[in-house]
């Protein structure tokens, strides 16, 4: 994800709208309709997919430090391309949204088709409007072992890639506070049985177990992701991806869910969950602030914690691990899930010309040393092998090593839920997932109404 300080709120409503947004991932610009042009772009929001022959279109969000980062790749690609040019036009998040589902509809795309992959690009392939990439991938195998294999799940659709992954990527990490730790005289949990045994620990002291934004909806997601893989593996959900019948009754499915009520039921989260947004941050100031002892969120938030928490991070004492095993579960300890990466498609609608400028920029600039070295300037990890490389002049070095070294190991990577599903399964996820967390309903009246929108 970009910059949280906004965190979801745009994005869920570009969900419900049928944007093709993933978490994030990276996605939460700012709002308002204000545009600028950027790259030799006129900066005219009303400039459509067309061009000039020798002349791509790219359109991005406006949000710093991203964009700065796109801009001068760009830059980058036509100075050493002056006559296959990329010309760009940045929006800021509610304009984004905006113009490029009516562009796409209107078959007048850039094309540099920006985005988040998952249900979103699925859509873009039903509708035929992108580039089925398989091919140039196969004709470029450099290109593609440059990139974690874990990025292309949400850029394949029925077995065929439609979207380059780039930039960066960002799972979802379990922070903890060692202050807290220090005080009950625990180790951080190995397992999820050693979870449920640390929460009246941590309740017993006046600590919160876990903060948790519930409010956000997407937040509590996080948890279930972790819970259907670490019980299952990645399979359980894939099936619901590929849209097989009745899939969230899974018996596995349904100890996952059952397992996170029982969290719930415990106060495993700090009181009135359900209405502490993530929007505001608030639910990473309960851990910086000593109130919770840890905190299940994404890897951009620790960016956020280093700069807001005074002498929280820079003073060692912020914690983190991947999701631990569950006892007996399927999945393997090494997976991951959250933003695998973002991603670029070429418009279908593109001439010739443009399409191969595209694959050109795929190709160069958009993946070459610089462009790593600049992500990781960013507080974030290139989705490129290697980038690892740039990570000791940084003040961010060990956190960065972990999330590079996640990504690395991990067998699936296991892309944001609300992105993968289609817009209109993802808003019935999110409204069933707040349900299951307030305990107003049960494990398999999640999975029936969750059943009743596969392939929706």
């Amino acid at each position: 994800m970009e910059s949280r300080t906004t965190s979801r709120r745009n994005f869920l409503s570009l969900v419900s709208m049928g944007v093709p947004l993933g978490a994030a991932l990276a996605a939460c610009g700012g709002t308002g309709p204000t545009q600028t042009g950027a790259g030799g772009g006129s900066g005219n929001a009303t400039t459509s997919g067309g061009g000039g022959g020798n002349t791509a279109t790219y359109w991005y969000l406006s949000t710093q430090p991203q964009e700065g980062v796109r801009t001068r790749t760009m830059e980058r690609h036509n100075k050493a391309n002056p006559n296959a040019t990329i010309e760009g036009t940045t929006f800021q998040n509610d304009a984004f949204k905006t113009k490029i589902k009516t562009a796409i509809g209107a078959g007048q795309a850039p094309t540099l088709i920006w985005g988040w992959g998952g249900g979103g690009l699925r859509s873009y392939v039903q509708a035929g409007a992108v580039e089925d990439l398989t091919p140039w991938f196969d004709q470029n195998p450099a290109v593609k072992d440059k990139l974690f294999p874990s990025a292309f799940g949400a850029a394949t659709v029925d077995g065929k890639i439609y979207a380059m992954p780039c930039e960066t990527l960002q799972p979802i990490v379990l922070y903890y506070d060692k202050r807290a730790f220090e005080k009950i005289g625990a180790q951080p949990p190995q397992t999820w049985g050693d979870i449920l045994d640390l929460v009246p620990k941590f309740n017993a002291k006046g600590i919160a177990p876990f903060s948790l934004g519930g409010q956000s909806r997407w937040t509590n997601m996080m948890w279930l992701e972790f819970l259907f893989d670490r019980i299952g593996g990645p399979e359980i959900f894939q099936a619901v991806f590929d849209g097989e019948k009745d899939a969230w009754n899974n018996p596995l499915a349904i100890q996952a869910l059952g397992e996170v009520q029982k969290l719930v039921k415990a106060d495993g989260f700090v009181k009135g969950f359900s209405s502490i947004t993530a929007d505001s941050n608030a639910d990473q100031a309960l851990l910086y602030t000593g109130k919770a002892a840890m905190m299940l969120h994404g890897g951009w938030t620790y960016g956020s914690m280093s700069t807001d928490g005074g002498d929280f991070v820079s003073g060692g004492n912020l914690g983190y691990m991947n999701f631990p095993p569950v006892d007996g579960g399927k999945g393997d300890p090494g997976n991951t899930v959250g933003n695998p990466g973002q991603y670029m498609s070429i418009s279908s609608k593109a001439t010739p010309e443009q399409k191969e400028i595209a694959k050109k920029f795929f190709a160069g600039a958009l993946i070459d040393d610089t462009s790593a070295k600049e992500w990781v300037g960013t507080g974030a990890v290139p989705i490129l092998k290697g980038s690892d490389a740039h990570f000791a002049a940084s003040k961010d070095k060990d956190f960065l090593t972990f999330v590079y070294n996640i990504a690395v190991n991990a067998k699936s990577f296991g892309q944001s839920w609300d992105q993968a599903l289609s817009p209109t399964a993802a808003e019935v996820l999110l409204d069933n997932i707040s349900k299951l967390f307030q305990l107003s309903i049960s494990p398999q009246e999640f999975a029936t109404n969750m059943n009743a929108v596969i392939g929706k």
